[in-house]
């Protein structure tokens, strides 16, 4: 499994497919993956920066930046880089219209 991403896997490729869905379109990641891993390798920024036209790819990647929060269709927001991906999980790059 080699993907177009913004990060490409060099090993650990026969590791079990989990499927998630991001802004509405279903992607693939590998079992034991973040999210944000999920995301860079499925070829998707993280996010849009709040402060000019330029995706995101996560900071400090070990929670403490506060850079890398998702949002889930349902529930609330994440840290995609200290959270593993799960079969089926529905995530967005930007906030729902509930979001406060």
């Amino acid at each position: 499994m080699i993907a177009a991403g913004r990060i490409v896997r060099l090993a650990e490729r026969d590791r079990a497919a989990v499927h998630f869905f991001l802004d509405g379109q279903m992607r693939t990641a590998l079992a034991g993956d973040t999210v944000l891993t999920a995301m860079l390798a499925s070829g998707h920024a993280l996010r849009k920066s709040e402060f000019g036209p330029e995706p995101r790819a996560g900071f400090c990647l070990m929670g403490a930046c506060q850079d890398c929060w998702v949002w889930q269709d349902e529930g609330p927001r994440l840290r995609a880089c200290s959270t593993l991906i799960r079969e089926g999980m529905r995530l967005r790059t930007t906030p729902p219209e509930s979001w406060p």
